[in-house]
């Protein structure tokens, strides 16, 4: 679930492995096969990434395959996935 509320809004960047990442966002973790489907299914679609899908964090205990994209709102929206879930709080 995500509320419009153009007054809340705000726009900012944190930068994260070379990406500028959109604050605030809201997240959901996948599994990797769910998640490049799902990366496969917006690209055919012509969706218009913030950032495309990629890997982040490349051979670090946090390796994670990300996207951002925002929905129709403007809300920056994060789909990522890991390689071994176990990791989805590992620290750098």
């Amino acid at each position: 679930m995500a509320h419009l509320d153009p007054a809340a809004r705000r726009q900012a960047h944190n930068p994260v492995d070379g990406h500028d990442v959109p604050v605030p966002h809201f997240g959901v973790v996948l599994p990797m096969d769910e998640w490049r489907a799902l990366a496969a299914r917006l690209e055919t679609a012509g969706v218009v990434f913030v950032i495309a899908p990629c890997i982040r964090f490349a051979g670090q205990p946090g390796e994670q395959a990300t996207m951002f994209f925002r929905d129709p709102a403007g809300n920056a929206l994060e789909f990522k996935s890991f390689a071994d879930p176990s990791k989805l709080f590992a620290t750098m």
